[in-house]
Formats: structure tokens, C-alpha cells, sequence
């Protein structure tokens, strides 16, 4: 007699029984992912998006009027246009940023980060925003080395965890003689501080870096690159939810592409591309033999006009060298340079009363800007006023509209710089209302400013910390200021 439970219907429920079995196994492990948002929608949900970075003024700082630097306003932007706000960690050791970043403390990692192949392992890179090169940095006091094989008898440090020690360690195939430190807790611009003041013979730093820090660090010198170009990146921790990651990469597409990416890179890093040793150091010590007589009044001034008084005064010192007699070849005349007309315009009888012009380039400045459309937003509509206390309001005017037909943004200063020169060309200038400018002239002049601004803000922050010490293998000092 057959058995029942080897009939086939019994085989058949059997077969079903552990289909369905299978099925309720299957569901338990997918349901909980599909009940779980992504992380993309975690931080919409969350309402915040959370990077780590360091603080230098290349990433991320706390300026006058708020939170500054090129990686925390690309990171607001991006933040901005998920709709959600920005949270910010900081550490001052890359290792840890990296393992903030890959223990889900922080959803992205912003701190000008290079690209290497060893960290290609162990974090996804976003898209590329910026070129360095990796520098040599030496004291100008101090014998220019050539290559690596002159530094054998000198002390090197770098950032523990840099790709500056990966790119050490390359050439140290070539250069078996070559030796470094490195340095664990401190940050690139501090090495570069201990290098102006000689306590190392040499560090590696970014281009980017360098450029921002030479302004300062006045002895500072470039000897070589010790690599090709690298690129920085945004990092996000390596897993199989790329929800964030295309979000960003989706973010930093569209930006390259419509330039606001390379305005912002302007904003940080158009007016320090040349260095000037000689004129640096001519304004520091202007600023504590001439400014001082007058900064009560650039003070004064700018709080009734709505302006960065260290901008006015800056924008004094490129008119004037802060010298209140001053006279031009053309008649413009005083600490502002205010030409005749204006004066009477302004109701200044004296121009060279150093009141009385600092006051008076602060209203003309003010009128200026007040002139230009409301969609025009900071900084570049004080560019652009600028510009035109410079050159005259009309031709700026004139170059927006040549900038309209060229397809560029006539609003944006990172633009308009590239167009104000094309006034001395006749092909454009004989298309305009006011002619012929030299147009070169405003873009020098606004270039300039900022750089006298920032320097300014440097030797001030300087000054309001009494005692200032850098410890360095038992050695303090106090850096002298002015």
C-alpha cells in the first residue's frame, strides 16, 4: 500500500510549504531596507547635512561677519540647494576627519582633500573643484633649495596623513637620502608660520595655501614642486548607498558649468594670484606710521555709510598711500582722491582734509553702489562701485552691456574683470555711450584693494592678541607685529 505522504499532492505542499518559507526569509531581510530611507533621505528628513573639515583659509574660519572660507561656502550651497542646513565638525587631524567621515559622524568630508590612490580605497571621491600643486616652501632668509637632494641637511615637516607624505615617499626612490617629520596636530598654515619665523628649514603646502598665506608670511618662498598637479575633492564614506553621493555629483555638474563654482573660486582666490614682497611690506609699516592717525575716522565714516571701514581704508591706501596731500597729474587730490567735481557734488570745501576726504569717498562710494540694480548682491556690487570710483560709473555700465552680448554675467565681478579691459579696444568701445577707458585700470585697482584688505585684517587680528606664542620643540616666540 502506497504511503499518502509520498502521493504527489503531499509532494506538491511540501514543495509550496518551503517556497513560502523561502519567501517570508526573503521578505524579512529585504522589507527593513525598504522601510529604511536612504541617506539622501535621511538628511531632507533630518533637516541637516553634516561635513567635517579643518579650520585654515582655505576650508573653513570664522571671519568678522560670519562663517568664511571656500570649502564651508561650497558646502552652504550645496546644503542650501538640498534645503536643508549646514552642520560643521571640525578636526585639525586627517586621520580623524577620515574616520569622522567613515564612522557616519559626518555625512561628507569638506577640507581640500586630494585625490590619491591610497584613499581611493577607502573613500569615494566626488567630482574635482580645484587643481593644486604640491610646494616646497622655504624662508626667503634662508638658501633656495633645487631639488630634493638639497635638503639633506635641513628639517622638513609635513601633516601626518597629507598626501604630501605619500608624495615624499615617491621620491624617496629617487632621493634615499631624503628625510621628514610629521606632525600630527597641526595644521598646514602653522608649519608655514614656523617656516617664516625659522624654527623648520621647510614644509610642503598646496598652491592654493600658499598663495592665501604668502600675503602674510612675508619671507615665505616657493623652491619647487615636489609633484604633478593634484586634484581636491569632496570624500564620502564608502558604502552601496550612492543616494548622497549623486546628489552631490549632480550638484558639483551643474555648478562647474554654470560658472558658479568659478565665481566662488574668485571671490576666494582671483586677487591673490600675484605676490608682491616689496609693496607688502611698504604697507605693513605704512599701517602702523600712517593709519593710525586716521583709523577713528575711516571707523566713523563707515558705520554711517554701511561699509567694512578696513575696506575703506584699504581703498584709501590704494588711492593715496593714506598720504592726505596727495595730488594726481589729473587734479584729483587727498587721502581719497577725490576729483574737483565730486568734491563740490559732495559738499567738501577742503580736499585735502583728511576728514573731510575720508568722509566724502565714503558717500561717493555709497552713492555708487546704491546706482546699481537690486539683483546685484555681494561682494560683487562693491566690486563693482569700485570699479567705477575708479573709472566712472558709466563706463562700467558701458562694459556690462558688452559683457550681455558676449553671452557673460554682467552682475558678477568674476566676469565683468575679464570685460572692463576690452574699453580701450576700439572694435567695443566705439560701440558704446562713453568710449574709450582704460580699462585695465579698475580691474588693478579692485584687485589691489582686496588685497590691502586682507593683509589689513591679518595685521589686526594680530595685534588684538597680546601674546601670541608658537611652542616648537621647547621654543617660544612672539611674533612681531608692525
Amino acid at each position: 500500500m502506497e504511503n499518502p505522504l509520498h502521493s504527489p499532492r503531499c509532494r506538491l505542499m511540501a514543495i509550496s510549504l518551503i517556497l513560502l518559507i523561502s519567501l517570508l526569509l526573503m521578505l524579512f531581510k529585504v522589507v527593513p531596507q525598504l522601510l529604511t530611507p536612504n541617506l539622501l533621505n535621511q538628511v531632507i528628513e533630518n533637516n541637516e547635512l553634516v561635513i567635517v573639515t579643518r579650520n585654515s583659509s582655505t576650508t573653513y574660519y570664522e571671519g568678522p561677519s560670519g562663517y568664511l572660507g571656500f570649502e564651508y561656502e561650497l558646502a552652504k550651497k550645496f546644503a542650501d540647494s538640498l534645503g536643508v542646513r549646514l552642520r560643521v565638525i571640525t578636526s585639525d587631524n586627517l586621520h580623524d576627519i577620515f574616520n569622522i567621515l567613515n564612522t557616519g559622524q559626518a555625512h561628507l568630508a569638506a577640507a581640500g582633500l586630494t585625490i590619491t590612490e591610497a584613499r581611493k580605497e577607502h573613500v569615494r571621491f566626488a567630482a574635482s573643484y580645484m587643481d593644486v600643486s604640491e610646494q616646497l616652501i622655504y624662508n626667503r632668509r634662508s638658501y633656495r633649495p633645487r631639488s630634493p637632494a638639497d635638503l639633506d641637511d635641513g628639517i622638513l615637516e609635513v601633516i601626518d596623513g597629507s598626501s604630501h607624505v605619500e608624495s615624499l615617499e615617491e621620491l624617496k626612490h629617487d632621493y634615499p637620502e631624503l628625510n621628514w617629520s610629521t606632525q600630527a596636530d597641526m595644521e598646514s598654515e602653522q608649519l608655514l608660520y614656523l617656516v617664516e619665523n625659522q624654527l623648520i628649514d621647510y614644509t610642503v603646502a598646496d598652491s592654493n595655501e600658499v598663495q592665501l598665506n604668502q600675503r602674510f608670511l612675508l619671507d615665505l618662498r616657493v623652491a619647487f614642486n615636489i609633484s604633478e598637479p593634484k586634484q581636491l575633492a569632496w570624500a564620502f564614506p564608502k558604502t552601496k548607498d550612492l543616494s548622497l553621493y549623486d546628489k552631490a555629483m549632480s550638484f558639483f555638474w551643474r555648478n562647474l558649468n554654470n560658472g558658479e563654482i568659478t565665481h566662488l573660486t574668485e571671490n576666494h582666490y582671483g586677487h591673490v594670484d600675484k605676490f608682491d614682497y616689496v609693496g607688502n611690506r611698504i604697507y605693513v609699516r605704512h599701517i602702523s606710521t600712517r593709519l593710525t592717525k586716521y583709523i577713528a575716522w575711516y571707523k566713523e565714516a563707515a558705520e554711517k555709510y554701511n561699509l567694512d571701514w578696513k575696506l575703506l581704508a584699504a581703498m584709501g591706501y590704494q588711492e593715496s598711500h593714506w598720504n592726505p596731500l596727495a595730488v594726481s597729474p589729473t587734479g584729483v587730490r587727498g587721502i581719497m582722491m577725490l576729483t574737483q567735481q565730486t568734491a563740490g557734488q559732495l559738499g567738501i570745501k577742503n580736499r585735502l582734509d583728511p576728514k573731510s576726504s575720508i568722509f566724502g569717498g565714503a558717500k561717493y562710494l555709497d552713492k555708487i553702489r546704491k546706482r546699481f540694480p537690486e539683483e546685484i548682491q555681494e561682494p560683487d556690487r562693491t566690486w563693482l562701485a569700485m570699479a567705477s570710483y575708479n573709472i566712472g560709473y558709466y563706463h562700467v555700465t558701458d562694459a556690462q552691456k558688452i559683457a550681455r552680448r558676449q553671452g557673460k554675467d554682467a552682475n558678477k565681478w568674476v566676469d565683468m574683470q575679464d570685460i572692463l579691459p576690452l574699453l580701450a579696444h576700439k572694435k567695443w568701445y566705439k560701440k558704446t555711450s562713453r568710449g574709450y577707458a582704460r580699462g585695465w585700470e579698475p580691474v588693478k585697482y579692485v584687485t589691489n584693494i582686496r588685497r590691502y584688505y586682507d593683509l589689513l585684517e591679518y595685521q589686526l587680528d594680530l595685534t588684538e592678541t597680546d601674546d601670541v606664542e608658537v611652542e616648537h620643540d621647547a621654543i617660544s616666540i612672539l611674533p612681531s607685529v608692525l
